[in-house]
């Protein structure tokens, strides 16, 4: 039985952030992050399977935005990797969340290199920059009201609104930090903004493609590959319905309780495996007691 955990937890965490290395969340010790263990942040962000479905629906929602998609477009290698692409942003998101003040910066101040160098113009002529204030909120909100939305589906239902917020409040440090402007801290800022984003949503055949690289990416593994087909489909299903339909991705009521039914059903194997996870590190860097 140990050796299936052992299988099963390595597979996991070969679609995370921590097989690309270079961060030990297990020192200093004592040394709390950006956040520390009592935040909302480190609930929110902790279970792999609900912020895998999150960032598949974030980097589709994203898309939407043609300026965040000429970006990638043209300064990514994703249509040749995108696994990578997504581990990277895991690895992102864990460091900053669960690992040491030091680390977090680092992660942050490299994102800020990298973006100066991400600039260009759309096909009609518009420039583009990732370092646009406004344009760094949209990938901030549109990444983490999926983050959110995944945890109260398939993690916590019962997380309480004043803590849903308090997440909105922390998380934009992070953001802020990137050089995001007029971030929303609360349920109700972050649905009024995404509303009065609507008229500047666009899908076209970039955005085609990207969705069509992102279903027919490959699975590391075999053992995998049945797990990231659901997970691909649950963050379809996690998307607001007016960003499904522009993205002609909208799904039955059947198929979307099968999704559902199927992330409840496979989701409780998978946390009795990973024990070694971004946040069971952190908690031994802090000295907390394991997770059961």
């Amino acid at each position: 039985m140990e050796s299936l955990r052992q299988h099963i937890e390595a597979q996991v965490l070969s679609l995370t952030g921590l097989s690309l290395g270079g961060i030990d969340f297990e020192s200093p010790p004592g040394d709390p992050g950006l956040f520390g263990p009592e935040s909302a942040c480190w609930q929110v962000h902790g279970d792999f399977s609900s912020m895998l479905i999150g960032g598949i629906s974030a980097l589709l929602l994203q898309m939407l935005h043609p300026l965040a998609l000429g970006g990638v477009w043209d300064h990514s290698n994703f249509r040749q990797d995108m696994l990578g692409r997504l581990r990277r942003t895991a690895q992102f998101i864990s460091g900053t969340t669960y690992g040491a003040r030091a680390d977090a910066e680092r992660l942050i101040e490299r994102v800020r290199r990298i973006h100066a160098g991400v600039v260009g113009s759309l096909p009609d002529g518009r420039p583009y920059a990732a370092n646009d204030p406004d344009l760094l909120t949209w990938v901030h909100v549109a990444e983490v009201s999926c983050f959110l939305k995944s945890y109260l589906r398939y993690r916590n239902p019962d997380f309480p609104g004043h803590e849903q917020d308090r997440y909105y409040a922390e998380i934009a440090l992070v953001a802020e930090r990137l050089g995001a402007r007029e971030v929303p801290r609360s349920r109700r800022a972050v649905a009024d903004y995404l509303q009065a984003m609507r008229p500047q949503l666009v899908c076209d055949e970039r955005t085609r493609e990207v969705v069509r690289i992102l279903l027919s990416a490959p699975s590391p593994s075999p053992f995998a590959r049945p797990y990231a087909a659901l997970m691909m489909q649950a963050g379809i299903d996690l998307l607001p319905d007016w960003a499904a339909t522009m993205l002609e991705l909208r799904q039955s009521p059947l198929k979307r309780r099968l999704i559902r039914g199927g992330v409840h059903g496979s989701v409780p194997l998978l946390r009795w495996a990973v024990r070694n996870g971004s946040l069971h590190r952190a908690r031994r860097r802090m000295g907390l007691p394991p997770l059961h």
